[in-house]
């Protein structure tokens, strides 16, 4: 126990400890409110953070490798459920690619993909081709990817860089946890019903709220910013999150699957679990450079 607290510092790892007491007793309430349903996509959502959490924390314990660690297995996963609509010969140039873009200094790899996922998309939108779409994906991925080891290059003390990070999974997980269960219970307007029918404005709406409502609890306390500017985090990554989702839906329809793989019970696969986190973690890296421009 005194390791883990050198480790992460006794807030970073409080709070992992109260997310972990809540993700215990979600289990419970579903596990007794749902007894005779043994194969509810609830129970098992609920039930696939048992997997997904432990992953995170450990990235978290290994930090600062951790960060390139967790990116690398994304990548390796995605790359395994991206590989049957680009083709046999998508894995190696793929795999140099994300490795180019993980390890090359950060001013040229950021330099670099954004106009190479123009290009891509521009190829797309002109065949239709799974195999242009697949590389899409896969160039966002990269783009988004390459983010999260950055966190550790934040003018900060590494603390705060931890904690940033630790922030940036937690609101992430939790608002998509949060418009799900919003849309299941309140949902009624459907937003895009030719994409993904299940996306609600009273599940986006729910997934603001409570994520407004935690960024400014685990923000103050984690003393990360003030609270109008938390307020303003919350806002912009839930929406970024929904847009992400949003994003992959729709590629997924395009592909014609439901998920990637079959992964993770209840979540798919790899790339239906970071669709959110493919927005947010460029877009809170930005916010967190903006706020220390200031």
């Amino acid at each position: 126990m005194q390791l883990l607290f050198s480790l992460l510092g006794t807030e970073i790892l409080t709070a992992l400890g109260m997310l972990y007491l809540m993700l215990g007793m979600a289990s419970l309430g579903v596990g007794v409110k749902l007894r005779a349903r043994p194969h509810s996509q609830l129970r098992d959502q609920v039930n696939a953070w048992w997997w997904i959490f432990p992953v995170v924390t450990v990235s978290l314990l290994l930090h600062p490798v951790g960060a390139t660690l967790l990116a690398v297995l994304i990548g390796l996963l995605a790359l395994r459920e991206l590989a049957p609509f680009a083709g046999r010969r998508f894995v190696v140039p793929a795999a140099v690619v994300f490795g180019t873009a993980l390890f090359l200094p950060a001013p040229g790899a950021l330099a670099a993909l954004p106009p190479a996922i123009a290009l891509t998309a521009a190829i797309y939108v002109r065949t239709r081709g799974a195999a242009s779409l697949a590389w899409l994906l896969w160039l966002v991925l990269c783009y988004s990817c390459r983010f999260l080891p950055l966190y550790d290059s934040l003018p900060l003390d590494a603390h705060a860089r931890l904690a940033w990070l630790f922030y940036l999974y937690v609101l992430t997980a939790l608002n998509d946890v949060a418009q799900f269960i919003s849309g299941t219970i309140f949902g009624r307007h459907r937003i895009a019903p030719g994409i993904s029918p299940n996306k609600t404005w009273q599940g986006l709406l729910g997934g603001v709220v409570a994520t407004t409502a935690l960024s400014l609890t685990l923000g103050r306390y984690l003393h990360l910013a003030g609270a109008a500017q938390l307020a303003a985090c919350a806002l912009l990554l839930s929406l970024g999150g929904f847009c992400g989702d949003l994003m992959f839906s729709a590629a997924k329809r395009a592909l014609g699957v439901k998920d990637f793989s079959q992964l993770i019970p209840g979540h798919g696969g790899i790339l239906d679990r970071v669709d959110s986190l493919v927005v947010t973690a460029p877009l809170l890296y930005f916010l967190i450079t903006h706020l220390l421009d200031k």
